[in-house]
């Protein structure tokens, strides 16, 4: 048996899917690294192999924007799997190809305009549509849900007040007036800023403010402000409606980050073009910086069967590691393995149409072997 996996990308995410694959998978690949650009394609492909002990896993192909290509028909006939690793906004496109070529088809995107399109375009489809399946969303629902799940059986209790989740990628330091320094895409950053949010209050499913509720949390004895940001609920809002009272996530950031973020939005005359204006603020003052870590944290809370409140928490801090030869982010590394388990659950499964992040059964998945080295194992 032996699987053939294209990705559409070639970032820093991409090179993750491919040489965690390439150097953990259990199974004989093959992987095709497509890009608008072949040269960049050729690069990673080269990368990926010259990690593993394969030279010639990868290959590179040209993703065409006009549409298909006779080289794209042939590769996406042969593929097994595509892993959507472009901006959100191509998520649809590439989701279409996976339907029309039936290749199961798993995407990173918080976007949520694309990913009710896709639910929409796959629902007949003859393939598994894993949406939402990087960190955030992703990961850090599949814990939630976990959390909540065994809150309730050790509890015995079918509801619960609290369902909270949060994810940071962050540098090791951070300086004035921004505090931050980018880790990952500049546009998923101030998208994620500017989209509203998708929360639980009183048991009914809500769009809220993103940057609309900032507190201060201590995790593992650091601080960190927390806010509402769009994308990273996935599904569990609709999900866990009616079962959980209050429910969001939030994006983890150092003190004074989100201040200085408030600042630059209030002074843009223009609403309509908040996050491209945000996007270019941000990239002309905050520098990309190559050490990261991820900081991640989920809690459930609510009253046991005898009325007792109780609180259960995980948390984690994920730093860069080594792949093969090459040493990989943490952002890329907790983002990448969710995306390849869920290739391979579709793989080893028989899942059709759309498979959101609370249909995945989260124990054996956040277990699973791809994820377990970057994150650990769930008890």
């Amino acid at each position: 048996m032996s699987y053939n996996m294209v990705i559409a990308g070639a970032g820093g995410i991409a090179q993750a899917v491919g040489l965690i694959m390439a150097d953990w998978g259990n199974v004989p690949l093959k992987i095709f690294i497509g890009n608008r650009t072949l040269e960049k394609a050729e690069k990673v492909a080269h990368w990926i192999g010259k990690g593993t002990t394969d030279p010639g896993v990868a290959k590179a192909f040209r993703l065409s924007e006009a549409g298909l290509t006779k080289e794209m028909e042939d590769i996406f006939t042969q593929g097994d799997v595509l892993l959507d690793c472009l901006p959100g906004s191509l998520a649809p496109k590439m989701a279409s190809y996976a339907k029309d070529f039936k290749m199961h088809y798993v995407n990173l995107t918080e976007y949520v305009a694309e990913t009710n399109e896709i639910i929409a375009l796959a629902k007949n489809a003859e393939t598994g549509f894993v949406l939402q399946s990087g960190l955030a969303p992703g990961y850090i629902n599949l814990l939630a849900h976990h959390l909540f799940q065994e809150f309730c059986s050790k509890h015995k209790v079918d509801k619960v007040d609290k369902l909270q989740f949060k994810v940071g990628a962050l540098t090791d330091h951070a300086v004035a007036p921004h505090y931050y320094g980018f880790t990952w895409s500049p546009v998923g950053v101030a998208t994620e800023y500017v989209k509203d949010a998708e929360a639980v209050r009183d048991f009914k499913n809500v769009p809220l403010k993103s940057l609309s509720e900032r507190a201060t949390i201590i995790i593992d004895g650091r601080t960190y402000e927390e806010d509402l940001t769009s994308g990273g609920a996935a599904d569990l809002p609709d999900a866990l409606a009616g079962k959980v009272r209050d429910l969001d996530y939030k994006t983890l950031r150092y003190p004074g980050h989100y201040a200085w973020v408030q600042q630059q939005l209030a002074g843009f005359k223009n609403v309509d073009a908040s996050i491209k204006n945000l996007q270019e603020k941000m990239e002309s003052e905050i520098p990309h910086i190559e050490n990261d870590q991820i900081v991640l944290y989920a809690a459930v809370e609510g009253k046991d069967m005898h009325g007792v409140l109780r609180r259960s928490e995980v948390s984690k801090l994920i730093f860069p590691q080594k792949v093969g030869i090459h040493r990989l982010r943490a952002i890329q590394t907790t983002t990448a393995a969710p995306m390849v388990q869920a290739a391979f659950m579709l793989m080893e499964s028989e899942h059709k149409g759309v498979v959101l992040q609370s249909q995945i059964d989260p124990k054996p998945f956040l277990n699973g072997n791809f994820i377990a080295p970057i994150y650990g194992y769930i008890n």
